[in-house]
């Protein structure tokens, strides 16, 4: 099979790790940009890239590229494109235009030239016009204007994002994404190595992420549908074969994740996910505060959650965030703990100096990814815990 150019869109401060994650999977002509890193591969390694990467949002395959002088230029260039053998007059489509260029201000509008281009070809060379369906269309067609006038046209072969995995059906008020999720866990160094705790697991994507990691299970297994599937290439066969290999690389987990919410309902609902992903042999929910709990173990703990800000819940976060602190550092000997918040001016009442502060974005919150290396008290129980990871 022939090798493409794709490209995997990701967060800010994902590129390193999407690119590790490509590299692990076997691309080839790798090249990290912002919110995004190239590859190239065949179509069997485009079914693997969307099944199996956890921090990619979207796998782009461009096929077409101009620069761009003005509005009719723009519309005379993709009408010169040979739509009718990606789109038949049967089918739906669906065009999304974003802008980095002075040239054209409004992408809405760009949007609508774009699709009148695509009709009116169908129309000249069939005789009948596609439909277009923003919701679910056959054909999801993405388009950048660049800096330099330059338009990218790409096919987006996921369809919904990536981040859909399939098996949340349950949410509390302020779920963190699943690509976000499995990104923070990844830049964290969790590969398995001990027990696992969520304090705060709300519907329970850490612990899912977290236990899909462990046990190396692809992170799209339980999606439904990608939007490869519509292509008239679409190959089963081949992607049955990708499926397979993929899922047998899966491995055991020798330890076990365990997840507290103070609210039933969200124990509920992650319990309800867990299931719904399969996990429940190594995934434990109660009810439980966390500030009120202590380590169960005297083996080393990995810790990940994502606190509320104090933008949806009714907290005082000055005194929440000090909770935080105090119990990790009374209660949580030999443990490391990793969070994501984007209330700067709480997160300095935790009253610990953090390992580790990596800027990241929460949706459009601007926040910060911290680590609270809780030691037992001796430099020896430090080597040891730096020995364990790493």
């Amino acid at each position: 099979m022939e090798n493409f150019t794709m490209v995997a869109k990701t967060f800010f401060g994902f590129e390193e790790i999407l690119e590790k994650e490509l590299q692990i999977l076997g691309a080839t002509q790798i090249q990290k940009g912002v919110r995004s890193v190239s590859f190239s591969g065949d179509k069997g390694f485009m079914y693997k890239a969307n099944l199996c990467l956890r921090t990619a949002l979207k796998i782009l395959k461009p096929i077409h590229s101009f620069r761009v002088r003005n509005e009719k230029d723009y519309y005379q260039k993709l009408y010169q494109y040979d739509w009718e053998q990606l789109l038949s007059p049967t089918q739906t489509f669906a065009v999304e235009v974003t802008l980095a260029t002075d040239l054209f201000h409004h992408s809405q509008y760009m949007t609508l030239r774009a699709k009148d281009a695509i009709v009116d070809k169908l129309r000249a060379t069939t005789g009948k016009r596609p439909n277009v369906d923003t919701l679910h269309p056959d054909l999801q067609l993405f388009i950048h204007i660049q800096s330099d006038n330059q338009v990218i046209v790409s096919l987006d072969t996921s369809g919904a994002s990536l981040h859909h995995r399939g098996y949340r059906t349950q949410t509390n008020i302020a779920p963190i994404n699943e690509v976000l999720a499995a990104g923070i866990l990844l830049l964290s160094g969790w590969k398995g190595q001990s027990d696992f705790l969520d304090p705060m697991c709300g519907s329970g994507t850490f612990l899912i992420e977290a236990a899909m990691i462990a046990c190396n299970i692809p992170a799209s297994l339980h999606r439904k549908e990608f939007a490869f599937e519509k292509w008239a290439d679409y190959d089963v066969d081949l992607f049955e074969t990708i499926f397979d290999s993929s899922l047998a690389k899966a491995k055991e987990f020798d330890y076990h994740l365990y997840g507290y919410d103070k609210a039933p309902s969200a124990v509920t609902k992650a319990k309800e996910n867990i299931k719904n992903a399969r996990l429940t042999e190594y995934i434990t929910v109660s009810q439980q505060d966390f500030f009120k709990t202590k380590k169960e173990k005297e083996t080393s703990l990995f810790m990940a959650f994502n606190p509320p800000y104090g933008e949806r819940l009714e907290i005082n976060p000055h005194l929440f965030y000090s909770q935080i602190g105090d119990t990790l550092k009374q209660h949580y000997p030999n443990t490391e703990a990793w969070f994501i918040t984007s209330n700067l001016e709480a997160l300095k009442h935790v009253g610990l100096r953090p390992s580790h502060k990596i800027k990241l974005f929460n949706g459009k919150l601007e926040s910060r990814l911290v680590n609270y290396s809780i030691y037992e008290g001796s430099k020896k129980a430090k080597r040891l815990s730096e020995k364990f990871f790493g």
